[in-house]
């Protein structure tokens, strides 16, 4: 989509994206309608996926340019979420205004899901790009079932140490197989090491990954974005400014004040373009920064994986 590769990682039940609940038995009912998105030809059965984005602003028009080629709930979502991101935005969205756009169709899939029988679980890894990584977790356990299901982390950075394996006896010393610029994000259904800190991602917490670092709210993203690992594209646009992009999805205007950060590798550049938006913005003259400090937060296991480009 937007000519950028997007990767999905999906583990858990959304009975809303239950294909059974949607999918026709003939593929004459699709071809009766010129609004209804294309047939499956494979099984012969009408793939017609429910619609999300009215969270962020979009209404069903009947369009749906992705389809699922199989039956997964997996499957379903995903082109769920990028029918309704292509839908809302003309130009490439700035990192903040994804990671927010993201967060409201999580909420907006959990909420609907609710209307149906069964545990929600929605456990997912969405890959934007060649940088950027988001994560969300709803976890709970299936009908009948003791094992949670949700999202640990990790990440391992300078001075690297060693890591015992939880389910058999097998230790690695990461410090001979890495260099002090290596820096790594691990995600899993469950912590995969037992004597490492790992941490379970918040119920209906939604992370950005940059670099091996998480992000949590929209302001967080802001760092990601100045130092050029948005969304790049050669087939669409990307909005004149980080400021107006912002100001057009109608973020907050106190967004930016927030949107200070902990600078490691102080660029003139990166402190440049900071100075310039919170200029343009009406705060201050940017020179004066606070610190937001990051939770230090990124890959599964067992999960359907699907990408488009």
């Amino acid at each position: 989509m937007w000519g950028i590769s997007f990767c999905f990682a999906h583990n858990g039940d959304v009975s809303y994206f239950d294909r059974a609940k949607f999918a026709n038995d003939e593929a004459g009912d699709c071809l009766a309608s010129s609004n209804t998105p294309k047939t499956n030809i494979a099984n012969r059965s009408c793939v017609k996926i429910p619609w999300i984005g009215r969270s962020i602003g979009v209404d069903d028009v009947g369009e749906r340019p992705y389809n699922p080629i199989g039956a997964t709930d997996s499957e379903a979502m995903f082109c769920a979420i990028l029918n309704a991101l292509r839908a809302r935005f003309d130009t490439l969205p700035s990192l903040p205004v994804l990671h927010a756009a993201v967060k409201s169709l999580c909420h907006e899939i959990v909420t609907l899901d609710e209307q149906h029988e069964g545990t929600t679980i929605l456990n997912f890894l969405l890959g934007c790009g060649p940088h950027i990584q988001f994560a969300y977790s709803w976890p709970g356990s299936r009908e009948g079932s003791v094992v949670w299901n949700g999202l640990h982390y990790l990440v391992r950075e300078p001075p690297f140490g060693s890591a015992h394996l939880s389910d058999c006896d097998y230790t690695i010393n990461f410090a001979t197989r890495t260099n002090d610029d290596d820096r790594v994000a691990v995600i899993a259904t469950t912590p995969l090491t037992d004597d490492e800190d790992w941490v379970e991602i918040d119920k209906g917490e939604l992370l950005m990954f940059d670099d091996g670092l998480p992000h949590v709210v929209p302001e967080e993203c802001y760092e990601a974005e100045l130092r050029k690992h948005g969304l790049e594209s050669d087939a669409v646009p990307r909005a004149p400014s980080l400021e107006v992009d912002v100001r057009r999805y109608m973020l907050r205007r106190d967004f930016y004040q927030g949107a200070a950060f902990e600078i490691l590798e102080r660029s003139e550049g990166w402190l440049t373009d900071t100075r310039k938006i919170l200029f343009s913005l009406g705060i201050g003259s940017g020179d004066s920064m606070s610190c937001a400090a990051f939770k230090h937060r990124t890959m599964p296991m067992n999960y359907d994986v699907m990408s488009y480009e």
